[in-house]
């Protein structure tokens, strides 16, 4: 299964959402999965792509030609396989198109942006394919809780919930995975 991850690029976090993406990775790449991810080096992207590689597993890079062009110089340089973008949003399309799951780690704005999109998409019947949010360390409660709230006070479809899966631990994540 080629899988998309998202999550941070800012290598300024805690170490725990590293070590626990890495090991996740390194799993998934031990299930024979494949990571198809924006291409950074460091922080949650970074360890992802080395977790998958550390367990056999392919990886591909989705990066925009002006990263390249502005000399951004925290890209994974080992992937087996890049494709290079004019724009983000063709960076979103072709990773979106190339995943058959989708893994959102922790991260920032980017990843909310990735998430949102990819969810709006599952919600609106674009695509059937799981989402996993992985939610290390209670990461992500606090969209959660907006989450549900949102959809106490009515702003969300029935069924919109229901397009994702919150998972605190890798089992949760691969057994998610597994069974959809």
């Amino acid at each position: 299964m080629n899988i998309c991850l998202y999550g941070a690029a800012n290598d300024n976090i805690d170490r725990k959402y590293i070590e626990a993406t890495f090991s996740l990775c390194k799993k998934l790449g031990e299930h024979g999965h494949a990571l198809v991810f924006g291409g950074g080096g460091v922080s949650v992207m970074g360890a992802a792509a080395r977790g998958f590689q550390a367990g056999g597993g392919k990886v591909t890079g989705v990066v925009p030609r002006f990263f390249k062009d502005q000399g951004i110089e925290d890209l994974y340089t080992k992937c087996d396989k890049y494709i290079y973008t004019y724009t983000l949003a063709e960076r979103k399309s072709i990773m979106e198109d190339n995943a058959e799951a989708f893994i959102i780690a922790p991260g920032g704005i980017g990843t909310y942006d990735e998430f949102f999109q990819v969810l709006t998409l599952k919600h609106l019947g674009v695509h059937n394919k799981p989402i996993a949010v992985y939610n290390i360390d209670g990461f992500y409660d606090t969209m959660q809780n907006m989450m549900l709230n949102a959809d106490r006070e009515g702003f969300l479809r029935s069924h919109t919930l229901e397009c994702y899966r919150i998972c605190t631990t890798e089992d949760e994540v691969t057994s998610y995975l597994r069974n959809k």
